[in-house]
């Protein structure tokens, strides 16, 4: 059986969401993937959700993730009952420390959370989450270019199919996510200490953005809150 420090060859989940808007606290659901694999890399479980939001969807937001307001009124289910549902979904991995997987996971878990409070709907402390974004910053923090889902899946050799869709994306965290632990050891932890590791990381990185960010703009703030930055 794999030790407890390899996290990515037990069970984990890959989460994402796609939404109406790139401001987290203001961003509401409209679909979202919930895909565990297990020790392989196979699919054990695959949820889907569909969401009317509630507010309009506007157009560059349904031009990225292709659904309409159309689309979601009549097919979506209502925001509280989906928001419920994810929740549920994910408090029991957390419970169970089956960790989630999320590409700049800050903003999926903002989202959640405020999402959760919009509806009142109990959404537990989620941990421990994986950030294939936040650990390929810390790992390889020299490399030069885009670390877009897109970039950072091209570079590791990740498939990622109808980029910008919740299940795609979800996947492709997670081969990210695994593709990373495979090469550098250093991050073959157990995934409670990983968790805690990257909320450190996460500090460090925004703290290094504000500082050339506020070469320009002395007022400049990098939240360094992780996975979740909500007051």
């Amino acid at each position: 059986m794999p030790g407890q420090d390899k996290w990515h060859e037990n069970l984990r989940a890959g989460f994402d969401l796609e939404t109406t808007s790139p401001e987290p606290t203001e961003a509401r659901i409209v679909t979202a993937s919930l895909i565990v694999v297990d020790g392989a890399g196979n699919v054990a479980n695959h949820q889907e959700w569909l969401v009317n939001p509630g507010v309009p969807i506007p157009p560059a937001a349904a031009n990225i993730h292709g659904v309409t307001d159309e689309r979601a009124q009549r097919d979506g289910l209502p925001a509280v009952l989906a928001v419920s549902q994810i929740a549920m979904q994910l408090n029991q991995l957390f419970e169970a420390d089956i960790p989630v997987v999320a590409f700049n996971a800050c903003y999926d878990f903002t989202v959640m959370a405020a999402e959760a409070q919009r509806h009142h709907v109990v959404f537990g402390d989620p941990r421990p989450v994986i950030d294939p974004y936040v650990m390929d910053k810390q790992v390889d923090r020299y490399r030069r270019g885009k670390r877009t889902l897109a970039d950072v899946a091209a570079f590791y050799q990740v498939p990622l199919q109808n980029a910008h869709t919740s299940a795609a994306d979800a996947m492709a965290a997670v081969g990210v996510a695994d593709q990373i632990a495979r090469k550098y050891p250093a991050v073959q932890i157990p995934a409670t200490e990983l968790h805690d590791a990257q909320v450190q990381w996460k500090k460090e990185q925004a703290a290094g953005l504000q500082e050339f960010l506020m070469r320009k703009n002395p007022n400049a703030f990098v939240d360094p809150r992780w996975p979740v930055a909500l007051d």
